[in-house]
């Protein structure tokens, strides 16, 4: 028997949007990303379908994919959560966020941290947590909030 394959990490993450443009501008807006213009994906006609991120602090790549179809059927589907160190640091992106418009849960109580769910221009949920921790405590987690619990209908931005 031949021995068992192994991952190395992650390559990339990809998001499918419907706007590259309202989605790219979301992405700087939120996090600074920046695109690379020459890991462009474009068809064989030239049009561009793929734009490539790189957001500080992220050590893979983000692609953001036109995927108009795809984009409205993950809408309030949360698949990447980034990270900070602390509880101090979740609060300066609570505050960047109201500063800049960016639709967004308040900071919450998790299992084992704190986070924050930032809403893209498709309605795709990215958390931000904490690795600072505090003791498990169901009883005192968000998990009533319809911004964690997954049994719960997503948050629009009209109910925000």
């Amino acid at each position: 028997m031949s021995e068992r394959p192994y991952l190395t990490g992650v390559h990339h993450l990809k998001v499918p949007v419907s706007d590259l443009e309202a989605s790219l501008r979301w992405w700087e807006q939120a996090f600074a990303a920046e695109r690379q213009p020459k890991l462009d994906h474009a068809a064989p006609d030239d049009r561009v379908f793929g734009y490539i991120l790189l957001v500080p602090g992220v050590q893979e790549p983000v692609e953001l994919r036109l995927d108009p179809v795809a984009a409205k059927s993950v809408a309030g589907c949360d698949p990447v959560t980034f990270a900070v160190d602390t509880l101090a640091q979740l609060g300066r992106f609570e505050t960047w966020c109201d500063q800049n418009g960016i639709t967004h849960s308040p900071v919450l109580r998790g299992l084992v941290g704190w986070l924050l769910v930032l809403v893209t221009p498709d309605g795709l949920h990215v958390r931000i947590h904490t690795r600072e921790s505090h003791e498990w405590d169901l009883a005192k987690a968000d998990l009533h909030s319809p911004w964690v619990s997954p049994t719960l209908n997503p948050i629009s931005d009209q109910e925000v």
